[in-house]
């Protein structure tokens, strides 16, 4: 079979599917008329002191009776807010009035950039294109601690974009008042003749009240920062015509590294660097960077891998981050063309010569040198997007690695009322010398991806659909069979979740600078859910929705058309009206061995190819109330494994020292028992941490993490203190050892610590 005739029995088969269920989704009235809040230009100047009591506040309209999205979405709030918006040359300004008594403030901690649901917290969400796809999130809690991010695809909500806004808060014994001053040079946005209006809405979290409210109302079904359900803005003055808007953020960095594994002498050095922000157009960014430095970014969480194939962990730095949905959402996420960990981050094996004579080789993920890089990105018009990225790395010779210069191109049109289609361009040119252009036993010489891809989002956001293919150009892969396609429609209502999809993976589709564990394969992941609303008022005091559900993947061999893994789940859950959830289920999976492979990760014996194996087993999930003081989280799983047996347990507790900061400990236990002569494992992976915040600009944090599969302990501190907006000191402390002997007599694989002082400065 063509994979052609493959990918439209695909895309027919999602449709055919969903025809059923699309007649019985109607197109909602349109609210706007109810949501309405206009915004005029001051008359005299805002004093930013959280008092409200310019003129211009009191003649400003007020947006309340806010709508509850929980625990129900069926009556206004029970806690009153008042907002007022107004604006001058510089600012955006909001008021807001949040009823809610002193007693009750819940909140993590007074660190910036708190998680959702761990705070009480008001919040602005503004779409200024209207697409409903985009926008910008601003949070504030009781204490004035801020949080800001960005919305992407409808209602993914990416909190590591960092930039300027100003707030300020006073607390009453029955209500706290907090005005919020936030530049038009943070938003992107454009002046139109005529009329001009924006998307936004406001939300509330009172956790100790257990509401969750939203001026524009928002189903239960969503989260409340979903840009479908939004009210209008409308601007009686035009907002000022943005001007020009440029930033410079420069770094400089200490830092001293010993590398006890390979012996080599203490590396101590200093870097300077730094970044720039352009405003070609009030919606389009220019980001430049040179000789980045990314020490100041948290480790990543690791986890035990019991999978045969690569795992994914999230991009954390800040210069990947904004827009990030625009150049990484691409494909299904299993077969991304673009993931921008594969820039500046490799894994090689080292080879050194020791001081003592030794050869010594391992196996480690290496920084590579980022020499300069600039992204442009953001919005063309109300309906078009355009993202432009070019960073070239440096080479890494202890690897083999040759310097690269990366590409990416992508142009992204909304259509119908919230739907896009997109192509992307992806090229990363290896730098090679003469003796690297043996392409079946060298890197390649380049690689490329093309594609184009159509999302779907319906106006009331009960459907969601991906279609798309992607084809990849490279020397040492063959020409034919180099695509990937696939096929994915989703359809959510207030009971049911639904799923159909498919995707295909050439056997010599090839992205190095994308996520492509697996090559090869048809996978399908099909998944159903069903939730039931209590109506007894004795179990609706208790139990606020349960259900049961199914998830499903089935993987086949494109070379043999031979099933290769099958994954099914059956589970009941229960999600809580005090916001603890539950749920316990069975699973029963297949895999077939094309290749040998060590179930337990550690380079011990392989079990053989050419084998199936069919395994059953049990799992259950708690995770308790998260509005106390402390609360705790614990999942299990037991059952068979290859041709042997396997449990795992796993969890964590967290104790919340308000406002000061959390204690928290991650665990995850997992024995694996296989008969002789395969080995058997036990891994232990541990994770205290602390995060503390002193006041609301200095912060302290410490993380270990006590990995017995990867034989490592990694600890990493860092001191931050944020002396202006945006700008910031930073003392980190990272250490390793093997876990092995960690508690015998702790050797040292590797030390560094680092100074970094970043300064914003805007032109």
């Amino acid at each position: 079979m063509s994979f052609l005739y493959r990918f439209t029995v695909l895309i027919i088969g999602c449709l055919a599917i969903a025809r059923p269920l699309v007649a019985q989704s109607a197109e909602p009235v349109d609210p706007d008329a109810n949501y309405t809040l206009h915004i005029s230009r001051t008359k005299s100047p805002i004093k930013l002191d959280g008092l409200l009591d310019e003129s211009d506040w009191t003649a400003a309209p007020v947006a309340g009776r806010f709508f509850q999205n929980f625990p129900f979405d069926s009556s206004f709030a029970k806690l009153p807010t008042d907002v007022r918006v107004t604006f001058d040359a510089n600012f955006l300004y909001v008021g807001v009035v949040v009823t809610q008594p002193r007693s009750s403030y819940i909140t993590r901690s007074l660190k910036r950039d708190f998680e959702g649901g761990t705070s009480d917290v008001f919040i602005i969400n503004i779409d200024p294109f209207k697409d409903k796809l985009n926008g910008f999130h601003f949070a504030l809690s009781p204490y004035g601690v801020q949080r800001e991010g960005l919305i992407a695809n409808g209602s993914d909500l990416s909190l590591d974009w960092d930039n300027k806004w100003y707030a300020e808060v006073k607390n009453y014994d029955d209500r706290w008042v907090a005005e919020i001053a936030i530049p038009f040079k943070t938003l992107r946005y454009r002046q139109v003749e005529g009329q001009n209006a924006w998307r936004i809405n406001f939300g509330r979290n009172a956790l100790s009240q257990n509401e969750t409210t939203t001026w524009f109302p928002v189903p239960r079904q969503f989260r409340p920062n979903n840009l479908a359900f939004t009210g209008l803005l409308v601007w009686d003055d035009a907002p000022p015509k943005p001007g020009p808007n440029i930033s410079v953020i420069p770094y400089l960095s200490v830092r001293s590294n010993r590398d006890a594994e390979l012996r080599t002498p203490t590396d101590n050095s200093m870097q300077v660097g730094g970044d720039a922000k352009i405003a070609i157009t009030p919606s389009l960014n220019l980001d430049l960077t040179v000789n980045p430095d990314f020490s100041q970014v948290e480790v990543d969480k690791q986890v035990t891998n019991l999978s045969r194939f690569e795992l994914f962990f999230p991009e954390r730095r800040q210069f990947f981050l904004e827009n990030n949905d625009l150049f990484g959402a691409f494909g299904f996420p299993n077969s991304r063309p673009f993931f921008s960990r594969r820039i500046g981050i490799a894994r090689g094996t080292l080879t050194r010569i020791s001081t003592d004579g030794d050869t010594l080789r391992y196996s480690s993920a290496v920084n590579v040198p980022i020499q300069f890089g600039a992204r442009l990105s953001g919005k063309l018009d109300k309906n078009w997007r355009l993202g432009l990225l070019n960073m070239q790395t440096a080479r890494v010779n202890s690897i083999g690695l040759p310097g690269a210069n990366y590409s990416v191109g992508v142009l992204q049109r909304r259509i119908f009322s919230r739907s896009t289609i997109g192509a992307v361009f992806v090229n990363k040119q290896n730098i090679l010398q003469p003796n690297e252009q043996n392409l079946t036993t060298g890197p390649a010489a380049f690689n490329r991806v093309a594609g184009l891809e159509y999302n779907l989002y319906s106006k009331d956001n009960k459907w969601t659909g991906e279609f798309y293919y992607h084809r990849s150009f490279s020397p040492q892969e063959a020409a034919t069979d180099a695509q990937t396609g696939g096929a994915s429609l989703d359809y959510t209502d207030r009971r049911w979740e639904i799923s159909v999809n498919g995707q295909y993976i050439g056997r010599n589709y090839r992205a190095d600078v994308g996520y492509v564990p697996r090559r090869g394969v048809i996978n399908s992941f099909p998944k159903i859910q069903y939730k039931i609303y209590p109506k007894q008022p004795a179990i609706a005091r208790i139990i606020n929705t349960w259900g049961f559900g199914s998830e499903n993947e089935f993987s086949a061999n494109i070379s043999g058309n031979q099933l290769t893994d099958r994954n099914n789940s059956v589970y009941v859950f229960s999600s809580f009206l005090s916001q603890a959830e539950a749920y316990v289920g069975a699973y029963n999976n297949y895999t077939y061995l094309f290749f040998g492979f060590d179930p337990t990760n550690t380079g011990s014996l392989d079990l053989s190819e050419g084998t199936g194996y069919t395994n059953s087993g049990l799992f259950a999930s708690f995770e308790s109330n998260r509005r106390k003081n402390f609360s705790f989280a614990i999942n299990g799983s037991t059952g068979q494994y290859f041709n042997g047996h396997s449990s795992n347990l796993q969890g964590g507790f967290t104790y919340r020292y308000q406002p000061y900061g959390v204690f928290a400990v991650d665990y995850s236990y997992t024995t694996i028992s296989l008969p002789k002569p395969y080995a058997s494992a036990n891994f232990w992976l541990v994770g205290p941490r602390a995060e503390l915040s002193f006041s609301r600009s200095v912060f302290f944090s410490t993380f270990i993490q006590y990995n017995t599969q990867a034989n490592n302990v990694n600890i990493n501190s860092r001191l931050q203190w944020r002396f202006r907006p945006v700008s910031d000191l930073f003392l980190v402390y990272t250490d390793n050892y093997y876990s092995s002997q960690f508690f015998e007599s702790p050797r040292t694989k590797n030390r560094a610590l680092v100074l970094k002082m970043t300064y914003w400065l805007n032109v």
